[in-house]
């Protein structure tokens, strides 16, 4: 059988629909929707992902802006984080720690992450105390069973280790700081970048070639795969629809 080679460059939003429609398609998310939970934690990657399995745009809270860390300006009844179960959705953000514990195996609780480490250590910056509720939530979501996944883009991977860069964040004591001061708290799952989404959606093998450039490549990655034809003509479509879509999330709260 013949091996068909393919290069394509994603942008980083690019990156973010590419990764929703793999975990949006993962054997486990559907099962859990069929006959367990699911919960989406607000993010512009995972809002992606509710848009696809439920049309449910997330808030978006925090984010990493030119001015630094900064949070929303808007104030949107939008929810930021959901639940679904047996075909429902319904707004968390007010119990999502309460109701963490009662996930437990079968159960599926996706959330990105602001960075992570070549050894599959993630964490999530935290710009109010404790991270405030989902902060609370986090520990729950690993010790009672649920599968966490984690989605997150090649542009967050950073040199060096996210177990040193929690000891040193912090969010007291910082003199001078652009945007809000951070710390970090832990994240522990399954993380699914652009490479791992890639190969759940086709039978190909990825390599990545090249990062970054300019005029909206910044932050970008250009990859070759390589596979049978009608693999490589399948995750071709699918790069395709990935291709100028807006940034996921609720309008009103990307302001």
């Amino acid at each position: 059988m013949e091996t068909v080679y393919m290069q394509f460059f994603l942008t980083v939003n690019e990156g973010k629909w590419l990764i929703a429609r793999a975990v949006a398609g993962m054997e486990r998310v559907q099962r859990a929707l069929r006959s367990g939970k699911v919960i989406l934690k607000g993010g512009t990657t995972v809002s992606c992902i509710s848009e696809l399995l439920v049309g449910y745009p997330l808030k978006i809270s925090g984010r990493m802006t030119p001015e630094g860390a900064m949070p929303n300006r808007t104030y949107t009844e939008q929810a930021y984080g959901i639940l679904i179960e047996n075909g429902q959705i319904r707004g968390i953000d007010a119990e999502v720690d309460t109701l963490m514990p009662d996930m437990g195996p079968g159960d599926v609780v996706i959330a990105g992450a602001n960075l992570f480490d070549v050894h599959g250590a993630a964490a999530i910056l935290a710009g109010s105390p404790g991270g405030f509720r989902w902060g609370r939530a986090t520990a729950a979501m690993i010790s009672e069973g649920a599968d966490v996944i984690i989605p997150v883009g090649l542009e967050k991977l950073i040199p060096g280790s996210v177990n040193e860069a929690m000891k040193t964040a912090r969010r007291q004591g910082i003199r001078y700081h652009d945007g809000m001061a951070c710390g970090l708290f832990p994240l522990v799952g399954d993380i699914v970048t652009e490479i791992e989404a890639v190969k759940l959606l086709a039978d190909v093998e990825p390599c990545v070639i090249g990062r970054g450039g300019i005029q909206g490549a910044e932050g970008g990655t250009l990859f070759q795969v390589s596979g049978p034809e009608a693999e490589v003509e399948r995750l071709r479509e699918i790069v395709s629809l990935c291709k100028n879509q807006k940034i996921g999330g609720d309008p009103a709260s990307l302001q």
